[in-house]
């Protein structure tokens, strides 16, 4: 179910992160240490840090990052399904496309959620608009 549209921002922004955050847990095992949410115009962006689980970190170490980003790349499509339905539960909007990045050094990674244009809740602008 849809959060309605006078949630307060701030607490929006939250639930989005935790969820974000939540979903890598499930996926990787852990979740990143550190997210932050950012919406403007229709794109929710969440900035991820402190991603890498412990097995990455040591082949970082060893010089294999393409392996990484291969599995991170991989991950991305099977976390798609869930990111998707769980972001329009929160919104309140279809999500037309996920993009998601990754950044060994320093360990940061992106999911960026363009939503569909035609309920403007998420981003506390009114239809009207």
């Amino acid at each position: 179910m849809a959060k309605p549209a006078t949630e307060p921002q701030g607490e929006l922004l939250a639930s989005i992160s935790n969820m974000v955050v939540s979903v890598y847990a499930d996926h990787l095992g852990r979740g990143p240490t550190k997210a932050r949410t950012f919406i403007a115009n229709g794109v929710i962006t969440c900035l991820l840090e402190d991603t890498l689980t412990r097995a990455e970190r040591k082949l970082i170490e060893s010089g294999r990052l393409s392996p990484i980003l291969e599995v991170r790349s991989t991950l991305q499509e099977t976390m798609r399904i869930e990111l998707a339905g769980r972001m329009e539960e929160l919104s309140g909007r279809h999500v037309r496309a996920i993009i998601g990045g990754t950044e060994l050094d320093p360990d940061i990674s992106t999911q960026i959620f363009v939503l569909d244009p035609e309920s403007r809740a998420a981003d506390g602008v009114s239809n009207g608009r």
